[in-house]
């Protein structure tokens, strides 16, 4: 496959092009800060000076940005992929992101004449550097089929969900939907812990129960042990709550639980655990208020 191009070295992306580089991809990559695009260079990726300059040089340029702010200045500020999209190239958005950002960037790279998908993922740092993400894409399926190899490299399995926003949408249900389990997960050791009980002893039982997961079984020993190094950090948590809870909004969904656990997640971001692991949540749960 021809050398794809790959913007943002945070967590994610630089495992994700780590991969690539791994299975024989050429990659050249870019990141604001690109001292950050150093360890990827000395295992074979060339560097862009822009984000322009990336997608000039290469056919297809997969994103993976932290914010909807950060996904729009790639595309739209002086050096961004609109100086250098046009008719033959493509730009696969893997960033979490709302849908509106979704189509406002779709939209702008097809009146350049270049193809857009969206391809938001469900998977951390470990999962990214495996290569088993669950890929969500929308958009354009002729770009989908065109990346497929790339995509069987970072993921173990990816989904085709049809028209631009629908990827954005099923990322933030599934973001949503675990913000909120690790809310329920952190009250619980806190429950147990309090009753008297080894939070240990309720991991193994959990994990033997209807409800063992992935999530409670990777993410519970460090809880336990107050370890949190990031493999997804709790500010980016929050913030796809809140994106989640805003696509509530705009369909008339009540979301108490979502809402509940959004607070929980701006609590631990207003104590400064917002660069940690989203599990340092746990954090908020084990302080015990004073009386009145």
């Amino acid at each position: 496959m021809e050398e794809i191009g790959f913007l943002g070295m945070g967590i994610m992306g630089k495992a994700m092009a780590m991969n690539l580089l791994r299975h024989g991809f050429k990659v050249s990559v870019w990141n604001r800060t690109l001292s950050k695009c150093d360890e990827l260079k000395e295992h074979g990726a060339s560097v862009g000076e822009s984000p322009a300059a990336v997608i000039k040089k290469c056919k297809y340029t997969i994103g993976m940005l932290s914010d909807p702010p950060a996904a729009l200045s790639v595309v739209f500020d002086k050096g961004g992929i609109l100086e250098e999209i046009c008719s033959g190239k493509g730009y696969i958005d893997m960033s979490t992101v709302d849908a509106e950002t979704s189509a406002k960037i779709s939209e702008a790279v097809q009146k350049k004449g270049g193809s857009f998908l969206e391809a938001p993922v469900s998977g951390s740092k470990k999962p990214a550097e495996d290569g088993q993400l669950v890929i969500l894409a929308a958009g354009e399926k002729g770009l989908y089929d065109a990346i497929l190899p790339a995509f069987d490299v970072l993921g173990k399995k990816s989904f085709f969900l049809g028209e631009v926003g629908n990827g954005a949408k099923m990322k933030l249900v599934v973001n949503m939907i675990m913000g909120s389990m690790m809310n329920a997960f952190s009250e619980g050791l806190v429950l147990a812990d309090k009753s008297g009980l080894s939070p240990k002893t309720l991991l193994d039982v959990l994990d033997l129960a209807a409800i063992a997961n992935p999530m409670f079984k990777m993410k519970g020993p460090s809880m336990i042990e107050n370890s949190y190094s990031p493999a997804f950090p709790l500010k980016h948590q929050q913030k796809d709550m809140r994106l989640a809870l805003a696509l509530g909004d705009e369909n008339a969904v009540s979301m108490p639980v979502a809402a509940a656990a959004n607070e929980a997640f701006k609590k631990a971001r207003s104590t400064g655990l917002g660069d940690l692991d989203f599990s340092a949540v746990y954090e908020i749960f084990k302080v015990t208020e004073p009386s009145a």
